[in-house]
């Protein structure tokens, strides 16, 4: 078990050193989901009423479109240069490493979409008790959002124009995760307690801690096999 966490250390380290050097791969995702947050109120209206009623819907829905737009990076460069293939064959066990792949993928994409959400919420007008809120869903949909990802890419990652099916695939897997954490700010911004909306959001996210490995795993030896 102590080789089998070694490795999990490893390897985030190992992909958080490959995206550093990739700088402009690793802001796409970013840029992506300011881009569209910030372009909201030029399309729609400045008007700061209607920004901080469609705030929750506008941030969240950039941030999974963002999420979805960085999915491929998780397994696309370990496959091309057979590292993936030396991940399967390797005696720790894949669901280990397949959770340092995706904490890596959360790292520098999920991680670095939470610090902003702060000011794009200010932007839209998102009063003080729907940033918190904000804040608390982002911390726990965007790894959901991950992990649920990783399955999708596991399946479709020895295509090579997989984009679209990958889409299709996870897309309705995300629609709960949307649900309840734009809820969840709407809620909070009316002054009510969202509890109900994050426990069941934690609900998901230790199912797919708990889950999304094992099926992340299989579907792996699958695609390469």
């Amino acid at each position: 078990m102590s080789s089998g966490w070694q490795a999990f250390i490893a390897l985030v380290k190992r992909d958080l050193l490959l995206a550093f050097r990739h700088r402009g791969e690793l802001l796409n995702p970013l840029l992506f989901f300011m881009m569209v947050v910030t372009l909201f109120p030029l399309g729609v209206s400045p008007e700061s009423s209607l920004l901080r009623t469609m705030a929750p819907g506008v941030i969240w829905i950039a941030a999974l479109l963002a999420g979805l737009f960085s999915l491929e990076s998780i397994f696309r460069s370990d496959f091309d240069d057979g590292a993936l293939e030396q991940m399967v064959l390797s005696p720790h066990p894949l669901s280990l490493l397949v959770l340092a792949k995706v904490l890596a993928h959360w790292l520098v994409t999920g991680l670095p979409m939470l610090l902003m959400a702060p000011l794009l919420g200010m932007f839209l007008s998102l009063p003080a008790p729907g940033l918190v809120a904000m804040e608390l869903t982002l911390l726990i949909g965007t790894p959901l959002l991950s992990l649920v990802g990783s399955i999708g890419v596991a399946l479709t990652v020895g295509l090579r124009r997989g984009g679209v099916l990958l889409t299709l695939l996870v897309l309705p897997l995300y629609i709960p995760v949307l649900i309840f954490s734009t809820n969840a700010v709407s809620v909070a911004v009316a002054g009510l307690p969202i509890d109900g909306q994050v426990y069941f959001l934690l609900a998901l996210l230790a199912l797919a801690i708990t889950l999304a490995p094992f099926a992340t795993a299989a579907a792996l030896r699958i695609s390469l096999s």
